[in-house]
């Protein structure tokens, strides 16, 4: 049995746990401050859990589909943060980083849940392709097609929330 956990523990060492900064930073972006680090644990208590349900080559995938669902089941007993409040580090202009967070953070609300959670995963976390479909549950082709009509409904929503704006 030493073999087995040593065996485990040496495969969720170096597949597994080498993802910790990109759970991490999945949760900076979604959720509020004091909740990043239990939320990050949580998704790691379950992939030591299912370890063997882990496919070697797409843990990274495996484990935003699990942060999805911990941040889903957060999300139910905890009121959900604001996109404005979940910070991003930048270099700009504060002013403007804020209008444009601003902006961002409408034209997200607008859109279908499913939707947002998509093109974050893309722009925030760079799946694409067959880690993106892995993410999702769906195929990678079903990705490719959720992440283009994801894409066109934020282009809408963010042209008409430009031609909303007051020009100076």
């Amino acid at each position: 049995m030493g073999d087995r956990s040593d065996a485990s523990a040496m495969r969720f060492t170096s597949e597994i746990a080498v993802h910790l900064d990109a759970v991490f930073r999945y949760f900076r972006r979604r959720a509020a401050t004091t909740d990043v680090d239990d939320l990050t644990a949580e998704v790691f208590e379950t992939a030591w859990r299912k370890l063997a349900d882990i496919p070697s080559e797409r843990a990274l995938p495996w484990l935003y589909r699990t942060a999805g669902f911990v941040l889903a089941n957060h999300r139910r007993r905890v009121q959900s943060l604001p996109l404005q409040l979940v910070e991003e580090p930048t270099d700009e202009d504060h002013a403007r980083r804020i209008a444009e967070r601003d902006r961002l953070s409408r034209a997200l609300a607008l859109l279908p849940e499913r939707d947002r959670e998509i093109l974050l995963l893309h722009a925030w976390e760079g799946l694409s392709g067959d880690e993106l479909g892995e993410a999702l549950a769906i195929s990678r082709s079903g990705a490719q097609a959720a992440l283009s009509r994801a894409r066109t409904r934020f282009r809408e929503v963010w042209e008409r929330d430009a031609q909303d704006l007051p020009t100076h």
